[in-house]
């Protein structure tokens, strides 16, 4: 029987395939499309795979019966996850029906799915939790697992196996250095003060001082661990938010970012005021093209993923910023 992770070459995806080989899985179908993106095959140059299939040769198998009682589980991650993509016909024909694809197979066959949604499905409200009347998607993409998410629930009754889909806030860690502009915070705030020895925050909007946007920033370790929890307990469905349930601004991820990096250097560590003062963090102006589409405040109402009995603690911007540059700066060494 067949793991399949799609997606596997991506962010989230790759550390899947990674935590499965941790856990003694090695027969691993990984799905993906390399055609814009052949850098990608670096996440699995340290992962054990039975196979990789192109996305659209993998739905093909599919459709045609192939893979039929041969699946133990799916974790479909593989999207089009550029915020900024105007495409909308590529983005659903990526993101929803891709998506409807594999859950048909998965519930003809009764085969678990466990799923990326996306916190963006709330758009500019104030409220994160996983309920209709919260929901407000501000772009195409957020558009398109929304609608997904909308399948699932008219859906939900009439289930055949394991549903699980994870709405990601914002994901660091380690393999996304292939996503270029839509890599996290943490790793251009890594780069860019290594390279010019300051880091470049937005400036302050929608009543938000300068860097002081609140996102709930989440490690892909902790994602990752989520997925495994689910994969361990079939009987668990839903549609469930991933975050760490606590806001931090974008100042505290620069300040941990520098600071880790000062402490490999054998530096004192310094507190935002400091760094403003020794220009460590610099502010630039806020781009007219995100006025709108653009989320200044996230929090995950994490309720339903403990009610559902995940109990473990999630790591903070200090601590998962800590271990993801220390994991960067071996990786460069």
């Amino acid at each position: 029987m067949y793991y399949v992770v799609t997606g596997a070459a991506g962010f989230i995806g790759s550390n899947l395939v990674k935590a499965l080989n941790e856990r003694g899985e090695n027969n691993i179908i990984a799905v993906d499309n390399l055609g814009n993106n052949s850098d990608k095959f670096r996440n699995l140059a340290d992962c054990e795979i039975a196979d990789y299939l192109d996305k659209e040769d993998f739905v093909g198998l599919l459709q045609d019966g192939s893979f039929d009682g041969t699946i133990a589980a799916v974790l479909h991650e593989g999207a089009c996850s550029d915020t900024m993509e105007l495409n909308g016909r590529y983005m659903m024909e990526n993101n929803y029906r891709y998506s409807l694809e594999v859950l048909n197979h998965c519930q003809n066959e009764d085969v678990p799915f466990l799923y990326a949604s996306s916190a963006s499905v709330y758009g500019g409200g104030g409220v994160f939790k996983e309920s209709r009347e919260y929901e407000s998607p501000l772009n195409v993409y957020a558009y398109s697992k929304f609608l997904f998410d909308q399948v699932v629930r008219r859906r939900w009754q009439h289930r055949t196996s394991q549903i699980a889909g994870f709405r990601y806030f914002n994901v660091y860690g380690q393999r996304e250095q292939h996503k270029g502009r839509m890599a996290s915070v943490a790793y251009h705030f890594f780069n860019q003060y290594r390279a010019e020895g300051f880091v470049k925050l937005f400036e302050g909007c929608d009543g938000y001082a300068n860097g002081g946007q609140l996102r709930d920033f989440v490690s892909v370790e902790d994602v990752v661990k989520v997925n495994m929890f689910f994969l361990d307990h079939p009987g668990k469905s839903g549609i469930f938010n991933l975050g760490t349930g606590n806001a931090q601004s974008f100042n505290d991820v620069a300040v941990a970012v520098i600071n880790t990096l000062r402490a490999e250097n054998n530096e004192a560590a310094l507190t935002l005021e400091q760094m403003l003062q020794q220009q460590l963090i610099r502010y630039i102006p806020f781009p007219d093209a995100l006025r709108g589409k653009y989320q200044s405040y996230t929090q995950a109402d994490i309720s339903s993923l403990r009610g559902i009995g995940y109990v473990q603690p999630f790591l903070t911007v200090e601590q998962g910023t800590e271990r993801y540059v220390k994991q960067l700066l071996k990786r460069s060494a």
